[in-house]
């Protein structure tokens, strides 16, 4: 993979430190899929003129905390005071939300748009920046990602960051109502938002 560097007064983050620290408390699964999220969130964002570092540096994140145990999400939401409604829900979730917490404190990352780009990874928004959408496809569409419908969300990334997030949000909420899931409130806003642009 390469190396990206990022600047180091702007962000304080030395990324070859935390790169090592996340191999270690990582799978490899999980740590070698952030790499990948990285390198495609910041081909994107040089593609549809987001800010590339800000974009590799969330792809990178993203997933930095998702395998933690869920008492450290739980108490995390408590000691925080994040949204109590939080507490009914699990990983799939916390891991964006709450983890962008984890990694505030753990990291030292004070960038907002960094940190909601992690944010918004799970359940996109209804005012998604151009470095969240980026972050948000590229968690999607990653190279060693095969589901079915991986091929139609890749070539809505090649039309647009819109369309590309409008099919994810689409295509998950049919899994997780075929799978008989839960679903988190702010999906579906996410959801009818982007699919009211029309861009499917």
């Amino acid at each position: 993979m390469t190396n990206f560097n990022y600047d180091e007064v702007k962000y304080g983050f030395d990324r070859e430190a935390v790169v090592n620290r996340m191999q270690k408390q990582m799978s490899d699964f999980r740590y070698t899929h952030c790499l990948r999220v990285e390198e495609v969130s910041r081909g994107l964002a040089a593609e549809y003129g987001a800010d590339v570092e800000k974009a590799g540096l969330a792809g990178l994140l993203h997933d930095y905390a998702k395998e933690r145990s869920d008492q450290e999400f739980i108490d995390e939401i408590k000691s925080k005071h994040l949204d109590p409604d939080l507490l009914n829900y699990n990983n799939a979730i916390w891991h964006g939300i709450v983890g962008a917490e984890i990694i505030k404190d753990e990291l030292n990352i004070a960038d907002e748009d960094v940190l909601n780009a992690i944010r918004r990874h799970t359940v996109g928004s209804t005012n998604m920046t151009q470095v969240d959408k980026c972050v948000f496809v590229a968690d999607f569409i990653e190279p060693q990602r095969d589901f079915p419908g991986i091929d139609e969300a890749r070539k809505y990334a090649e039309k647009s960051l819109d369309s590309a997030v409008t099919y994810e949000l689409k295509h998950s909420i049919e899994h997780l109502v075929d799978n008989n899931r839960e679903i988190y409130p702010a999906t579906f806003d996410s959801y009818n938002y982007w699919i009211s642009k029309g861009e499917l």
